[in-house]
């Protein structure tokens, strides 16, 4: 380990984001949270150091069970009979983190629904060279390395289905205040060896992004603004030709999630499975989120010619594609086996944990389709 490594901060880093901060008279929050998150070889997850499952800091869907990847694998089965089995058929999947998602659709095609496998190119979009090593590795193992791709950008002209998983809450936000009814946005400072905050004046596309909405966060509170977000949503809506574009993520509809009794926000910091709101400690070594605002991404998609079918909880669409079917003993089976399936399965639906993740379903190009994750049979 060298000297600028520790495990609990990257002396490196903080220095090069003190230097820049001192350099241009302070950083936007968006602009700090850039660096923490993905400076390159030493941002949290632009760095070497493991981030994901029970032995990280945080624990995704895919982490819990392979059964998350199935029940997708259900819904993307769905939606390729209803594009009229098309071969190729896109499934191109945003920020694949460990790459366990990918491995588990991918295995549950290929043992139970062939044709499709035999049809579908997927398309891995990363920006993180070491998770793309962490991905590569883990589909290898399972002898499906060579049926993926990878990209650092969402590929032309989609057939399919693009998706994502916990990728928007992950992007830099920037973070405002509203003070005496005006909207300020936060500037992190650098001073007698402590980090600190100042507010400014908002640019310009931060009071349109309220002024679209119709509505300000409470007086004296603080919220999360995440333009990247909104600017990925437009780039997936053009790079697809025909499909759908699901997105999976924590969040909540704007007049929710800058509600004037969510005085702080949203912003979490995360640390071997333990939260805080500090951002400006173990800097390189700790995750940071906020929750999304789907009233944006939803109209965003809408003006970018998607069709919004359903946004619903996570609990809801694995519980409609069939994943209570896991709960029930096999003949024969192994008990230990058994009772971890139902674990898994009660994580899943958990409506004060991963049950509340919601799942926004849009399509482009595709008339009367009736999807079982939405509660629709066909």
């Amino acid at each position: 380990m060298s000297e600028f490594e520790s495990e609990t901060e990257n002396a490196a880093l903080k220095q090069r984001i003190i230097e820049r901060i001192q350099r241009e008279g302070g950083l936007s929050f968006r602009d700090f949270m850039a660096m923490a998150l993905y400076e390159p070889g030493l941002g949290y997850y632009t760095g070497n150091r493991m981030v994901l499952g029970r032995e990280g800091d945080y624990l995704t869907s895919p982490e819990v069970s392979p059964l998350f990847g199935a029940m997708l694998g259900r819904q993307l089965r769905e939606i390729w009979d209803a594009l009229g089995k098309p071969s190729p058929f896109d499934l191109v999947e945003a920020g694949a983190g460990s790459g366990a998602l990918a491995r588990d659709v991918l295995a549950w095609a290929r043992r139970t629904a062939p044709d499709m496998f035999e049809a579908a190119r997927y398309t891995i979009v990363e920006v993180s060279e070491p998770l793309v090593t962490r991905q590569e590795s883990r589909l290898e193992a399972e002898g499906l390395a060579d049926k993926v791709r990878w990209s650092r950008d969402i590929p032309a002209s989609v057939t399919g289905v693009i998706f994502s998983n916990e990728l928007l809450d992950a992007m830099p936000v920037d973070r405002v205040a509203v003070e005496n009814g005006e909207l300020r946005k936060v500037y992190v400072t650098y001073s007698a060896g402590n980090f600190g905050e100042e507010l400014r004046a908002p640019a310009q596309e931060i009071a349109a992004y309220f002024e679209r909405l119709s509505l300000l966060p409470g007086e004296g509170c603080r919220a999360e603004v995440n333009l990247d977000a909104a600017a990925w949503v437009r780039s997936a809506a053009a790079a697809l030709d025909c499909g759908f574009l699901l997105t999976i993520d924590y969040g909540y509809e704007a007049a929710d999630l800058y509600a004037p009794w969510r005085t702080d926000g949203t912003l979490l910091c995360f640390y071997r499975h333990n939260a805080s709101t500090n951002p400006y400690t173990r800097l390189g070594r700790q995750d940071m989120t906020s929750h999304v605002d789907f009233t944006t991404i939803r109209r965003t998609g809408e003006e970018g010619s998607l069709e919004t079918l359903g946004l619903i909880t996570q609990s809801e669409f694995l519980a409609n594609l069939g994943i209570g079917e896991a709960m029930q003993p096999r003949p024969g089976g192994d008990m230990e086996e058994y009772f971890a399936r139902r674990r898994a399965v009660t994580e899943l639906l958990d409506p004060g944990g991963l049950g509340r993740i919601r799942v926004l379903i849009q399509s482009k190009g595709v008339r009367d389709v009736r999807l079982a994750g939405l509660g629709v049979q066909s």
